[in-house]
């Protein structure tokens, strides 16, 4: 008969395997929306928006960087998928838009079906919890390019926000109240780091158990991201005015914060205003790390910031916390003095 594709390490029956097996995982994430089945070339999705003056798309594409090491250490794969979906999903909430649907791409060496159904069932998790719809995916096995164990993943997200209400900064004034939603840990960024720190140069495990962590080491790392859509989006459908947003996800405080600030502001921030987590102090004593380079490398346990108007700020923050967030008043809005972020 000749060589075949699965001679060549593509096995094109078990892809159709696999996705018998993710369909109905798939399938849970629709609404009514999605006029399209698991299957097609392209993913069909009602485009139609009634309740807005001018709909504008918004779009955010990421990955989960080298935390996937971690998963593969633990071979704990039903959560990396959460990442995926709230790198994506976090960064277009920061302009108002609530996530419509997300699709992801995975690449492997070898098509393992149990650790990708694993994977799949994060990523439906992920949309669930940003209130989205899983449309489509693409699983493409990638032999000699990647070891048969290794994987990759990339997503994909639109949302939508009537023009009239997208967020920007623009309106951001000295005396706005910044406030910070806490983080689950790392997310999703600095992993490379924390994988030579951690286990190069220190010689830990993910088994190690670190009294100071209250458990094993990988699962503090593992800890999925936080996604903030469906509490911040309630607040501002509550009628709360959000005049910006900042996803702190690489780059950190300095190079994050920054990116929404009109021209002549700054950024003050308290640390003592929150409790950093543990890992933090962690990673900083174990690396003799510079807090400058900490915070510009990490998101320190402020996962999204929100800048509201003071006199705005405590009925935001009891909206936040009537959807299970914990806010802190974390900083303010000054004049630009020496640098974009202060940090006191």
């Amino acid at each position: 008969m000749g060589i075949t594709y699965k001679d060549s390490g593509v096995d094109v029956e078990g892809g159709g395997r696999f996705v018998s097996k993710i369909a109905p995982i798939v399938k849970s994430t629709f609404t009514s929306r999605v006029i399209t089945d698991i299957g097609g070339f392209g993913a069909l999705y009602s485009g139609a928006f009634p309740d807005m003056e001018e709909p504008v798309l918004v779009s955010g594409t990421d990955g989960v960087g080298t935390k996937l090491k971690i998963a593969q250490m633990m071979n704990r794969h039903d959560t990396i998928g959460i990442d995926a979906v709230a790198m994506c999903v976090n960064d277009i909430l920061v302009s108002g838009a609530a996530p419509l649907f997300f699709l992801d791409y995975i690449s492997c060496g070898a098509l393992r079906e149990g650790v990708l159904v694993d994977v799949v069932k994060g990523i439906a998790d992920g949309c669930l919890m940003a209130g989205c719809s899983l449309v489509g995916g693409e699983t493409a096995e990638h032999p000699s390019v990647m070891a048969p164990d290794d994987y990759d993943i990339a997503g994909f997200a639109v949302g939508v926000v009537d023009r009239k209400k997208i967020i920007n900064g623009s309106t951001i004034a000295r005396g706005d109240v910044i406030i910070g939603l806490p983080s689950s840990g790392i997310h999703s960024n600095g992993y490379s780091l924390v994988r030579k720190l951690l286990f190069e140069i220190k010689g830990y495990s993910v088994d190690t158990r670190i009294d100071e962590l209250g458990g094993k080491l990988g699962p503090v790392l593992l800890a999925p991201t936080r996604i903030y859509c469906k509490s911040v989006l309630g607040c501002i459908q509550r009628g709360i005015t959000v005049k910006g947003m900042v996803h702190i996800t690489g780059g950190g405080f300095y190079e994050n914060v920054p990116r929404i600030l009109p021209k002549g502001m700054a950024a003050s921030i308290s640390k003592a205003s929150y409790s950093v987590p543990p890992i933090f102090a962690f990673i900083r004593r174990e690396g003799d790390i510079d807090e400058r380079e900490m915070y510009t490398t990490f998101n320190m346990g402020i996962g999204l910031m929100l800048v509201v108007d003071k006199n705005n700020a405590d009925a935001a923050i009891e909206n936040l916390r009537a959807s299970g967030e914990s806010p802190k008043m974390i900083g303010e809005i000054v004049d630009y003095k020496n640098a974009s972020v202060v940090l006191a």
